[in-house]
């Protein structure tokens, strides 16, 4: 194996222009066109690499000579009070935690999350999103489209799947917004992830003693103790409330800016799985994924030394135009199959078919209803969830 000599780049680029809120930092284009993997300087001055390609990201996330635990990681960009050395993963973070555990637990899980358990939850997810639109249409306009539509719909399902009382969401829905607001004090950060654990871990005792219809009902203790149940519907949770509601809420703006591919989509319900797709690959709305070598590794020609973190531009990864031509271009005919904003390997995101039932659903539904639907306001003024590490808009006003 030969080591070749690799450039460098100082910090990892975060900021969008500000008339192109769907679009990566310019300069992440301008690093993957000279070199897919490069090396990149950390905050904590940690020797690590970034990975724009598509190929480099790819293989990185499919190899298991890289490992998800935290504590072997860097990470690329500064938080606010971030300890010098990260913790492992909490219990239950199956993101965090590398075979066997990871596989002990997401074999527990996946048959809960397939293709045919999904589609067979479309009719509930289409009432569920019905009936949001019902309000919409009681209310008038204009509405914030987050709060009426876009978070209530998967928070809805999710809470249904887990057993959770809807109720309780503001609560959770409050935790899960600290911890993946990247501006979060580290004490606000543990402080929210401790109260979401008592609280999933006093609700699993409840099961216990009187199971449901769902998730956390269903599997026995035999197989998980209440700390790791607790552990893992805090993780469903907060996997399920952010990600989706963020994808409604982002992509219906992205779409409200496209009004040809709007209209694209209003007149053919048949593309609408690809349209998904597309939509999924033009927002990646995951920034990055972070791995470290457990081995020395080449990729690309490079040679990653044992023990280096390795950043996975998502977005950059997703707009390279070596996988997809026109990358910069929403296109919802595009075949955008392939594409890395759920993850690869196996890590590969659990409930990604719940995700795409939920879009498949909820983006026609919408249009549907209000085919007339408009942003009311001007769109720099939407607000956009620049601090998170998932990104977004924190409201969307529309009307009809």
């Amino acid at each position: 194996m030969t080591e070749t000599l690799a450039p460098r780049v100082t910090t990892l680029p975060t900021a969008r222009h500000p008339d192109r809120p769907f679009d990566p930092p310019a300069e992440l284009a301008a690093i993957r066109e000279r070199y897919p993997l490069v090396r990149m300087t950390y905050p904590d001055g940690h020797d690590g690499w970034l990975a724009t390609g598509y190929q480099a990201g790819r293989a990185i996330l499919a190899d298991r000579r890289f490992s998800s635990r935290y504590e072997l990681m860097h990470l690329p960009m500064p938080i606010e009070g971030a300890p010098a050395e990260l913790p492992p993963a909490p219990v239950g973070d199956l993101t965090g935690i590398d075979p066997p555990h990871h596989t002990r637990l997401r074999r527990l899980l996946v048959g809960y999350f397939t293709v045919r358990r999904m589609r067979a939850l479309s009719e509930r997810v289409e009432e569920i999103t019905a009936a949001r639109l019902d309000g919409m249409q009681r209310q008038g306009p204009p509405v914030d489209l987050v709060t009426a539509f876009a978070s209530p719909i998967p928070a809805l399902v999710i809470c249904e799947l887990l057993g959770v009382p809807y109720a309780d969401r503001d609560t959770f829905q409050r935790h899960v917004y600290t911890l993946t607001d990247l501006s979060s004090a580290a004490a606000a950060r543990g402080a929210a992830m401790e109260a979401l654990h008592t609280y999933l871990l006093g609700l699993v005792r409840t099961k216990r003693s009187h199971p449901g219809d769902d998730i956390l009902s269903s599997i026995p203790s035999s197989a998980l103790t209440d700390d790791e149940l607790a552990g893992t519907g805090a993780f469903l949770l907060g996997a399920g409330l952010d990600t989706t509601a963020n994808m409604l809420g982002l992509g219906t703006f992205a779409l409200l800016r496209h009004p040809d591919q709007l209209a694209v989509l209003r007149s053919d319900r048949g593309i609408v799985d690809g349209a998904v797709e597309e939509l999924l690959r033009y927002l990646t709305i995951t920034h990055t994924n972070i791995r470290a070598a457990l081995e020395d590794v080449e990729v690309e020609g490079q040679l990653i030394r044992a023990g280096e973190t390795v950043t996975i531009s998502m977005q950059a990864a997703n707009r390279d135009p070596v996988r997809y031509p026109d990358p910069d271009v929403l296109d919802l005919r595009r075949r955008a199959t392939g594409h890395l904003t759920l993850g690869h390997g196996i890590h590969q995101c659990l409930g990604q078919q719940l995700a795409r039932v939920e879009m498949r659903v909820a983006f026609p539904a919408l249009l549907t209803r209000f085919p007339a639907l408009r942003l009311d306001c001007e769109p720099a003024d939407v607000p956009l969830r620049t601090h998170s590490n998932i990104y977004g808009v924190h409201h969307l006003p529309v009307s009809w």
